[in-house]
């Protein structure tokens, strides 16, 4: 069975860091692009960050860039979401996803499994 498996998530004030974690079974890890989406009450889920296990190469939205960092450990099948100086406006329930093929990176459609959500929770 495929399976993806979010953590990591909590509560942190304003500026705060927090590592989220995707464990990833039932699927050759290395063939896929793995994404985080997060989705905040009221709000669509939105693209945050991708990984292409292929070649390594990552994207990010431009609301996250420079404070948030992913990486994968192919070993491991775990991909991390490294989050610093964290703002309000992250807080959302955070979600991973798997897909094949992927093109932008940022589009839900393009992911074809998901994991179970992890709520990340910022105060100011």
């Amino acid at each position: 069975d495929v399976q993806l498996q979010a953590s990591g998530g909590g509560l942190v004030q304003t500026g705060g860091s927090l590592r989220l974690s995707c464990a990833v079974s039932g699927f050759d890890f290395d063939d896929y692009t793995i994404g985080w989406f997060r989705q905040a009450p009221g709000k669509e889920r939105e693209g945050v960050s991708c990984i292409r296990e292929r070649d390594g190469s990552s994207t990010y939205a431009d609301s996250v860039k420079g404070r948030f960092t992913i990486s994968s450990d192919n070993a491991k099948n775990l991909v991390y979401l490294q989050m610093n100086n964290l703002k309000p406006e992250d807080t959302a329930v955070y979600y991973c996803a798997a897909g094949l093929g992927v093109y932008s990176g940022s589009q839900t459609r393009e992911y074809r499994y998901w994991g179970q959500g992890t709520l990340v929770t910022v105060s100011s």
